[in-house]
This record gives structure tokens, C-alpha cells and sequence, in this order.
């Protein structure tokens, strides 16, 4: 859980790097692949949406349903295998210009990033969208997320539609 919560956290900051054209908004599948420290692999596959610069809501499909849902000041998590909504405070947040300075075009046309001791990829596709991020998260799993049919937009995508729906019977835990 630790892992996916930071992935989130972490996802957050490159969401305006210097040189990665990113628009107000954009809708799109994604996988995410982690490989554990003993070469276990899982795979997520879903849809996320961001808008507005802090608004972001990925919606895992499979192999559980899932969502998460932040305002880059808090973490909302709705598990509905375990019928339970967690709510995280963003206390360590990442200092996001620091970050997006860091952020550097390399020779081979992807972008890198160091923050906070970690290293991160960035991979656009020919029309400079984004396609990739790897990283290594604090357990040591090997985390990239894979951008498909990504759709940028020129307005904000309306507030509700980032907000996770939270089940009225759904056990409530804050971290």
C-alpha cells in the first residue's frame, strides 16, 4: 500500500516540468507495472484524469477496482474489495518547482529528474505527450506506468468528475 500511495504522491510533480508541454487536462488508460526487489510483478490497468495542476484520479480496473483521488493536499483511496476509503494528509509533500527545475532533457530524448534521492524517467511521444514514467520507489519495487490513448484538453475537466465516490457503507481509515 505504502508504494501506491507514493506513486501517487510522486506522479503529481510532473505535471508541468520545464520542456514537457502538459496541457490544463488529460484523460487516459494507463499500466502500471512494479516489480518487486524478488522480480514479483503485478500489473494495474485503468483510466486517470488530471486537471488544474493538483486534481488527479486514477481509476484502477484491473486486477481490483480501485480509486484514488488527490488534490495534491490529500489522498483519498476507495478499495472496494476491502469496502473501506482512506484518507492520507500530504505531509511531505514535494517542493513542485524545485522538482520541475530539476527536470532535464537527455541526448536521447527523454527527460530526468532527481528529488528527494530518487531518480526519475520521463518518455513523451512523438507529439510530446506524455508515454512513460520509471521510477524506484522507496521499497526498492521498480514502478512505470505506461500512458495509453492519452488525450490532452485545452479546459479543466470539471471538479466532480475527479472526486472519488465514496460508498456510504464503506468503513472510513485516516492516515
Amino acid at each position: 500500500m505504502k508504494f501506491k500511495f507514493l506513486f501517487f504522491l510522486f506522479f503529481t510533480m510532473f505535471l508541468s516540468a520545464d520542456g514537457i508541454k502538459l496541457p490544463m487536462a488529460f484523460d487516459s488508460s494507463f499500466t502500471q507495472e512494479i516489480i518487486s526487489p524478488k522480480n514479483k510483478k503485478i500489473i494495474y490497468k485503468g483510466r486517470v484524469l488530471y486537471s488544474d495542476k493538483s486534481l488527479l484520479k486514477w481509476i484502477y480496473a484491473a486486477p481490483t477496482k480501485k480509486e484514488v483521488c488527490t488534490n495534491g493536499k490529500e489522498v483519498v483511496i476507495v478499495d472496494n474489495d476491502l469496502e473501506q476509503v482512506s484518507f492520507y494528509t500530504i505531509n511531505k509533500g514535494f517542493n513542485l518547482p524545485e522538482v520541475l527545475k530539476s527536470a532535464k532533457k537527455e541526448p536521447n530524448g527523454t527527460f530526468s529528474a532527481k528529488y528527494q534521492k530518487k531518480n526519475y524517467n520521463i518518455k513523451l511521444n512523438s507529439n510530446g505527450e506524455l508515454l512513460q514514467v520509471f521510477y524506484v520507489d522507496d521499497l526498492d519495487n521498480k514502478v512505470t506506468i505506461n500512458f495509453n490513448g492519452i488525450k490532452y484538453k485545452n479546459r479543466s475537466i470539471p471538479s466532480e468528475n475527479l472526486k472519488c465516490i465514496i460508498p456510504r457503507n464503506y468503513d472510513i481509515a485516516r492516515g
